[in-house]
């Protein structure tokens, strides 16, 4: 190669090979992150044709539960096997997925091929993180994964009005088609670019481990959906649920404590830093997923936003995210000093957070606007560096279990902000709704606690007066307990040991396959069959 592969500290380019397996990652983040934000805009529409109105939640709890599921298996089969034919397996997969689901002909259709998209997205987050960790040693790894994090925000920004315009002009089908050209181009171009060595593991899966895993995390994900909603919290099946959960994951530890090649090995929790931002990871997606969630309500029953002016309003929060994130990654890089971004990032979160929990019916725009973005300063301090220090805290050959399960943790952690989040701020509308528009109130919040627009625009005024109250007051109140949850991310960060990140990449002068730098892997590794 013509370019050498020495950049970030050292101040060169990285090869044109890198930046276009680069490309492709970022193709493959943005079909992760983009699928159910432009699904969600195209749910209405798709349940007019297919009927099954009450199965709709199946159709993104299905995708969740397989996502969840997979991550863990995809990440250890990276590092039995090589990360490049597992990650364009999990592609190839995903693509199947969609290609059938644009294809379905009733719910029960959609519901299982979104099952099957589900299972390879659980592999495209965590090979996006893991090739990033095999090609780009740490000290400038932090870049490079801020613009990773720049997707991420540009796909909740964009995705329901690239849903919306999908939907309107070619028809619903291709919400789910649009992703078979993108993925695609993100084949050829890692079949081709991409070059890492062959790995044939002698050990066989951890096949009870993976489904003692696959379970425990089925029956979380189902408690956190269905409690408050489908079930009373205290119904049978939430309580069987979480005995079943409860067990399968006594077992999985108990388990990979003696299995030869165990999915999730414990070793790693072993280091103080991964730990912690295993759970700062968790908080993050507890907060950002409640905050996405609760905020276009807001903003639709309270502000009067239409839904697509909703989405448009979070952008200070996910465009201060966005410049964040990139900022913290360029900085890690050129300094090598990374502590102080988990601590900023859990302080602002707090406070912006708490901020949010201050609104009320009076509260303009502008001012919630500024609100949002604190938080979303905090989010973009934390989103990409916890991937960056729980990598830079295993060996090479667990880059992968350290990239799936600090994924899983956020995914978890978004389960349940969604659930606990969710659960108080129904019942406090309910109570509110009660409280101000006495049986009235009671009725109108009998079946849901969120009402869409037309149904917020048919009530009464004295309703429609009680509903913004009712959901400024449930906004208050998951707000505020977003804060007290964020807290614990910033005790946990003060706690982070500032560990020096692992090589710097290639001596100058070497090409990207003369051999691997202090804690990097190569590009290419002439000595090895290319997978």
């Amino acid at each position: 190669m013509a370019e050498t592969a020495t950049a970030g500290a050292t101040g060169e380019k990285q090869p044109r090979s890198v930046r276009v397996v680069l490309l492709a990652l970022m193709i493959a983040m943005m079909l992760a992150m983009l699928d159910n934000m432009i699904i969600g805009t195209a749910m209405p529409t798709i349940v007019g044709e297919l009927g099954g109105l009450e199965h709709l939640s199946w159709v993104v709890t299905a995708y969740t539960l397989a996502t969840a599921a997979a991550t863990p298996l995809w990440g250890k089969l990276g590092d039995m096997y090589g990360r490049k034919g597992t990650f364009m397996t999990s592609i190839v997969l995903f693509l199947i997925g969609s290609a059938l689901s644009g294809m379905a002909q009733d719910m029960g259709q959609l519901i299982g091929f979104r099952a099957v998209q589900g299972l390879g997205a659980g592999g495209l987050m965590v090979g996006v993180m893991a090739i990033i960790g095999d090609l780009i040693p740490p000290r400038e790894r932090g870049k490079y994964q801020g613009m990773m994090a720049g997707v991420m925000a540009l796909a909740m920004i964009g995705g329901p009005l690239v849903g919306g315009t999908i939907t309107d002009h070619w028809g619903w089908r291709w919400s789910f088609y649009i992703n078979l050209p993108l993925g695609a181009v993100a084949l050829v171009l890692i079949s081709v670019v991409l070059h890492l060595p062959k790995k044939r593991a002698e050990t066989r899966i951890d096949y009870l481990g993976a489904a003692l895993l696959t379970i425990g995390i089925t029956a979380i994900v189902l408690v956190t959906t269905w409690g408050g909603t489908e079930y009373a919290w205290t119904s049978a099946r939430i309580m069987e649920l979480i005995g079943i959960g409860v067990t399968a994951l006594v077992g999985f530890v108990f388990w990979q404590t003696r299995a030869a090649e165990p999915i999730m090995p414990l070793h790693i929790f072993r280091s103080r830093n991964f730990t912690l931002m295993s759970v700062i990871g968790f908080i993050t997606g507890f907060v950002m997923f409640g905050a996405t969630l609760f905020l276009p309500l807001y903003q639709q029953s309270v502000q009067g936003a239409s839904a697509t002016n909703s989405g448009l309003l979070l952008l200070p929060m996910l465009g201060a995210m966005l410049v964040t994130s990139m900022v913290a990654g360029r900085v890690t890089t050129n300094t090598g000093r990374y502590k102080i971004f988990p601590i900023v990032g859990g302080a602002l979160m707090t406070v912006g957070l708490f901020l949010l929990s201050l609104m009320d019916t009076e509260t303009s725009r502008f001012t919630s606007g500024v609100y949002m973005a604190v938080v979303g300063l905090g989010m973009g301090c934390l989103m990409q560096i916890t991937m960056l220090v729980a990598q830079n805290s295993v060996e090479m050959r667990d880059m992968g279990v350290a990239s799936s399960s600090t994924t899983l943790f956020r995914t978890l952690g978004s389960s349940f902000g969604v659930a606990i989040m969710g659960a108080l701020f129904n019942h406090r509308v309910q109570d509110v709704m009660a409280e101000r528009a006495g049986d009235l109130g009671s009725k109108v919040t009998e079946q849901s606690a969120q009402l869409d627009a037309a149904s917020l625009a048919k009530l009464p005024e004295l309703a429609r007066d009680a509903y913004q109250h009712a959901v400024s007051a449930g906004s208050h109140g998951a707000f505020l307990l977003g804060a007290g949850v964020a807290v614990l991310a910033l005790v946990a960060a003060v706690f982070v040991k500032e560990v020096p990140l692992k090589g710097t990449g290639p001596k100058t002068g070497q090409e990207p396959g003369d051999g691997p730098g202090e804690g990097t892997a190569p590009l290419k590794a002439p000595a090895a069959e290319p997978v």
